[in-house]
């Protein structure tokens, strides 16, 4: 199983998916969180500068399927929050979204999720409505 958690700058949580900097996707074995892989995020809109801080792009379709491949092989993205359209395109490609505390550091939360023990966040943000 492969956890990918979003990161704003490689050691702590992005707020939001699509605006994450880079992905660390930790391997699991025997039940443990193992060393994380750094991927950066070259694959959101967010991450290309097509969308502006402040600027909705609610009325102008993107596609999620660049992220979707570069997180194939993962199973699970944990992250502070993400749009509802991205995770229905996750959910659609089994990887399963789920929004946490962002002040968790990521092996924490990957952790936290294999132990059953993280309490979700509420991070669907209302950006892509």
């Amino acid at each position: 199983m492969k956890i990918a958690v979003a990161s704003a700058d490689g050691v702590s949580i992005s707020q939001h998916f699509g605006r994450s900097q880079c992905f660390i996707v930790f391997e699991v074995t025997d039940g443990k969180v193992a060393a994380g892989e750094v991927r950066d995020n070259t694959y959101t809109a967010h991450a290309k500068g097509e969308c502006k801080e402040g600027e909705h792009h609610h009325d102008q379709p993107h596609s999620h399927a660049d992220i979707i491949a570069a997180l194939h092989d993962c199973q699970v993205v944990l992250c502070g929050g993400m749009g509802w359209r991205a995770a229905e395109d996750l959910q659609a490609n089994s990887i399963r979204p789920v929004m946490v505390d962002a002040s968790l550091s990521p092996n924490q939360a990957a952790q936290g999720f294999l132990d059953g023990k993280l309490k979700p966040g509420s991070g669907f943000c209302r950006c892509h409505e």
